[in-house]
């Protein structure tokens, strides 16, 4: 009779988590339609070169500006412009080296929604950056590269309305910079505004 009950009472626990995972994702279904936002956050160079130099400020603020195409709820086309910010180093008296970056991206948003208003997304797609690099080592110097790459990032998005949501947001940009001033993965942390038109 014991394992009757056991056996009744997990079953309909299982039918019941059958139930609302289902339901969690059988929300009602998006209407396709264009958005646009914008963020803050910070950056960080994670390969900076430091060497010879007696500090190192590889963080900084970072902006961006983005629009995009919604498909439906689980997928969407996104266009951006990231301020990068600022890397220095500096060294014993005067000397300092500074690189500064911006990036534009292309990228595929790929979301799952987890419950009403809240829903994770990933993204993946390409950039084009640009990074100024400034030394007064050995004279006043300069130098400006462009390349493009990979950039990819995932984060957490809460509607308060049907036009109106916050994002939290994780971001990498590959390689950016090369040439003369070297290259680093930037990552960017950020916090943004998201509203659909």
């Amino acid at each position: 009779m014991r394992i009757g009950k056991t056996a009744l009472i997990a079953g309909l626990a299982a039918g019941s988590f059958a139930v609302m995972v289902p339901a969690a994702f059988a929300q009602a279904p998006t209407t396709p339609g264009w958005y646009a936002g914008g963020s803050l956050g910070q950056s960080k160079a994670k390969d900076a070169d430091c060497t010879g130099f007696i500090s190192c400020d590889d963080k900084d603020s970072a902006w961006k500006i983005f629009g995009g195409y919604e498909i439906n709820r689980n997928f969407a086309v996104e266009l951006g412009y990231t301020d990068l910010g600022e890397f220095t180093a500096s060294g014993p008296g005067a000397a300092r080296q500074s690189i500064e970056a911006t990036a534009w991206e292309l990228v595929g948003v790929g979301s799952i929604p987890i419950a009403d208003r809240f829903s994770l997304y990933g993204k993946l797609g390409g950039y084009r950056a640009e990074a100024e690099g400034r030394t007064n080592v050995g004279g006043i110097l300069s130098a400006d590269e462009t390349n493009t790459g990979l950039t990819f990032g995932a984060g957490a998005q809460y509607d308060f309305t049907r036009t109106v949501g916050v994002r939290a947001e994780w971001q990498r940009y590959n390689d950016v910079g090369g040439g003369n001033i070297g290259e680093s993965d930037l990552d960017v942390l950020s916090v943004g505004v998201r509203v659909k038109f």
